[in-house]
């Protein structure tokens, strides 16, 4: 049995910027439980975030704004709350948030939600059959972003903490019981730093180290 909550509607809010003006391993340690909504074709889709990893700017040889500002990575030096989508191994985009004061780079990975609404379109732009486990869904940052139908062309540079975009993070006050903290997962540089923040014994989790 999961731990995470089922989205009620009731007292949700966006996430406004402010929330993101922190540290990026104090906004990912409070991102857990929060649901990233994606608005598409005229439904909602929508997963509470349950893994993620912090990135640490110009101070982190993990992260894309280590080699400092560039055309590509721009929207990690601010302002906060905003997405930046990159591609990886010529497949998967993945979805982060930009955090820290404006000027001063960091950002957030998400990489696994539990999926809450639109689960039959989720498996349709993941191209699954119908009703597959739900875990197939959105458990890693490239099967997150397929099941949203987010891309860098679409939605890099989009504000998350604006209550009308199509991609927005939403608050319902859901606090989980245990967090665990871990050792990024799938880099090279820094790969020894805990900034892999994750819900403690939840299913929809990517695969560990």
């Amino acid at each position: 049995m999961s731990r995470i909550a089922r989205s009620s509607r009731k007292v949700v809010s966006v996430v406004p910027r402010s929330f993101y003006e922190r540290a990026p391993d104090v906004v990912a340690r409070e991102l857990l439980g929060k649901l990233l909504i994606r608005e598409w074709n005229g439904e909602r889709l929508a997963g509470r975030i349950v893994e993620v990893e912090a990135y640490f700017g110009t101070d982190d040889p993990a992260a894309h704004a280590y080699i400092g500002r560039t055309t590509r990575n721009a929207v990690l030096f601010g302002p906060p709350g905003v997405a930046y989508v990159y591609f990886i191994y010529g497949m998967y985009y993945c979805l982060n948030v930009s955090c820290e004061p404006d000027g001063h780079a960091g950002c957030i990975l998400i990489r696994a939600l539990e999926p809450i609404e639109g689960l039959e379109t989720m498996a349709a732009l993941r191209k699954l059959p119908s009703h597959p486990k739900p875990q197939l869904l959105t458990s890693g940052p490239g099967r997150l972003c397929q099941a949203l139908d987010i891309t860098r062309a679409a939605h890099n540079g989009l504000d998350v903490t604006d209550g009308s975009s199509c991609l927005r993070i939403e608050n319902d006050h859901y606090h989980p019981e245990a967090i665990l903290v871990t050792p990024r997962i799938g880099i090279r540089h820094a790969a020894e730093l805990p900034a892999r923040f994750l819900i403690d014994k939840n299913k929809f989790v990517s695969a560990s180290r």
